[in-house]
């Protein structure tokens, strides 16, 4: 195939494509050599561009790179045929983006399936420090490039083969830019996942920890669209786990404060960023650099028995934290924050002191305190209903501290949650997240108290922590609807859940940042030009006498922007010409009929 020209060797690849893309542990291709083959076919394209711009052949190098991808993903020995083969260097030509973020997508997704197996790392691993600089810029700038080469462009102007491959040719524009967003996400999770290959085997570590990268990598998603993928919080756990990573995250003050938000959310990357703050409290070097903000929030974890993928975290923060209590206490170890401190006593006081002395209090003095909470309880719903809310929120307070920690779980979590709805009122956000996030912790976990959760995510909305609130808004939603019986009523989604959803759907849509990034260069082009007309005609024979011919840096995804500008304005000035022919073969006719 690399060595014939066939207007066939498209349909021949697509065919191929979803073989290797829903059969990748399939023997049969790799032993015929396909390897060696898409890696040709990538090379090719990349240096014949008279070749790639003929039939349809400008396809071919996605779905080369992709079939490696998908070949090399599961099986081993498949990878390493693929590293004899050489496939290395042609995706590293794509990864580099000789041609397109399209290509690049898949370029990154087959390098990083390389470089995830134990035997083929190596060959991955000779082109160490371009791969982490190539992967940490497309990580960052993903979305702001597939903004501007497609996204923001008018259906007429994007790259015809984008939107074939994004839709199969199948649907318009709106699927093509909900495809898009979806790809682009991908493109980040796979350069992501590539860049925590290299991180756990402890490879480039100066690098990866880069400060400036690291304070963008922790608001990294990841993985919305692939739920293996590492995300911005997986990568840094890997780092986490190493001497140089834990003293790079805890010197960064942004970093620490994401992990704590994400700590106290519904988002399915919790545990990740528990585990990173429990590994910097580990460690003797980190963990008094850290503690101080730190404690404020894991503080409101220390009853959170499991999280959704089984991991019982309550007892091990618990045991963090309380990990030199007594010299806090009573030695000559003093935190810089009386905060902590506090919080490190409530800690002890809760999981510790509280407990020694339910175990040992009578059956009527329990009953009693279980109606004088019942009492203070209502007292506080009746404060609260005559508006006045700071007596109500110190009446739960009162009920709270007479609550036992074992017997009386279900109290405190009403408790908690009415308490945080007075904190609402009165603008206390923080202190709303913290009884919120308590009420949930102490809830079960297959029904989570949901009003709690809707309280918090206004509170995070207070805060304005939009992705924090988003999570809890859906997940509040969720909750309802596992509450309901479907069979008996339909489920509906409150209006104001709604409205909120829409709300920081708007606010963490990934291209915001590159639509205001794109407006603001857009102004500054206009403020420099003050007014004045640019010889567009001019600068086309300046930019044609300096580069003749095809231009050796630019991408390929340029030079198909570029014909297809040429193609439409001949086509433009054939109409014209057509145009011009009829007016004057019409002009002629009336003008003969004036005649005998």
């Amino acid at each position: 195939m690399p060595l014939a020209d066939d207007q066939e060797h498209v349909l021949v690849l697509s065919g191929l494509f979803n073989i290797a893309l829903n059969q990748p542990d399939d023997p049969e291709f790799p032993s015929l050599g396909i390897f060696e083959c898409m890696a040709k076919l990538i090379l090719r394209g990349i240096n014949d561009r008279e070749w790639l711009r003929r039939d349809q052949n400008v396809y071919i190098p996605y779905y080369a790179a992709h079939i490696i991808g998908s070949y090399t993903m599961n099986k081993v020995h498949f990878a390493e045929k693929a590293i004899k083969s050489g496939v290395v260097l042609p995706l590293m030509e794509l990864l580099r983006g000789k041609m397109s973020w399209v290509e690049q997508r898949v370029a990154v997704r087959a390098l990083g399936h390389l470089a995830s197996h134990e035997r083929t790392f190596e060959a991955v691993a000779l082109h160490e420090v371009e791969i982490i600089e190539l992967a940490k810029e497309i990580a960052c700038n993903c979305f702001q490039v597939v903004y501007e080469k497609f996204l923001s462009l008018k259906e007429k102007k994007r790259v015809r083969y984008h939107c074939d491959l994004l839709t199969k040719g199948l649907g318009g524009l709106e699927l093509e830019s909900r495809k898009a967003e979806e790809w682009a996400s991908q493109l980040q999770c796979w350069s992501l996942h590539l860049l925590n290959c290299f991180a756990c085997k402890e490879r480039s570590l100066n690098l990866i920890c880069c400060k400036e990268f690291l304070k963008i990598a922790c608001n990294l998603w990841g993985g919305l669209a692939n739920h293996r993928s590492p995300a911005g919080i997986g990568l840094i756990r890997t780092l986490c786990h190493t001497q140089k990573g834990r003293e790079r995250v805890a010197s960064l003050k942004k970093v620490i404060e994401n992990l704590c938000n994400v700590s106290r959310s519904s988002d399915d990357w919790q545990y990740l960023a528990i585990d990173c703050l429990l590994l910097l409290l580990k460690d003797p070097v980190t963990r008094y650099q850290v503690i101080d903000s730190v404690a404020l929030f894991l503080v409101d974890l220390v009853e959170l028995k499991t999280l959704r993928r089984g991991q019982i975290v309550g007892e091990a923060i618990t045991q963090t934290l309380l990990q030199d209590y007594h010299k806090i206490k009573y030695g000559n170890l003093k935190l810089k924050s009386k905060k902590a401190e506090r919080a490190v006593e409530e800690v002890w006081d809760l999981k510790v002191e509280k407990r020694k002395k339910e175990k040992l209090m009578p059956e009527q003095e329990l009953k009693e305190k279980q109606l004088l909470v019942g009492k203070l309880k209502q007292e506080g719903n009746e404060e609260f209903w005559s508006g006045h809310i700071e007596k109500a929120a110190k009446k739960y307070t009162e009920a709270l501290d007479l609550c036992t920690v074992l017997k009386m779980r279900k109290e405190r979590v009403v408790l908690y949650s009415n308490r945080a709805q007075c904190y609402l009122l009165l603008k206390k956000a923080e202190a709303a997240i913290s009884d919120t996030t308590r009420a949930i912790c102490l809830s079960s976990e297959v029904r989570s108290h949901s009003k709690s959760l809707w309280r918090r995510s206004q509170a995070y909305d207070m805060k304005g922590l939009a992705k924090e609130s988003l999570v809890d808004c859906l997940t509040f939603i969720s909750s309802r609807m596992k509450s309901k019986h479907p069979k008996t009523k339909p489920v509906k989604i409150p209006y104001y859940a709604a409205h909120m959803i829409n709300k920081q759907m708007n606010a963490t849509c990934p291209f915001n940042g590159a639509n205001s990034k794109t407006y603001n260069r857009h102004k500054e082009k206009v403020e420099q030009s003050d007014g004045q007309e640019q010889d567009l005609d001019k600068d086309m024979a300046i930019h044609k006498k300096n580069a003749p011919g095809l231009p050796t840096n630019s991408s390929i995804e340029e030079l198909l922007i570029e014909n297809g500008w040429k193609r439409r304005k001949a086509e433009r000035a054939g109409r014209r010409r057509k145009k011009g022919i009829r007016v004057a073969v019409d002009s002629h006719k009336s003008e003969c009929k004036d005649f005998p």
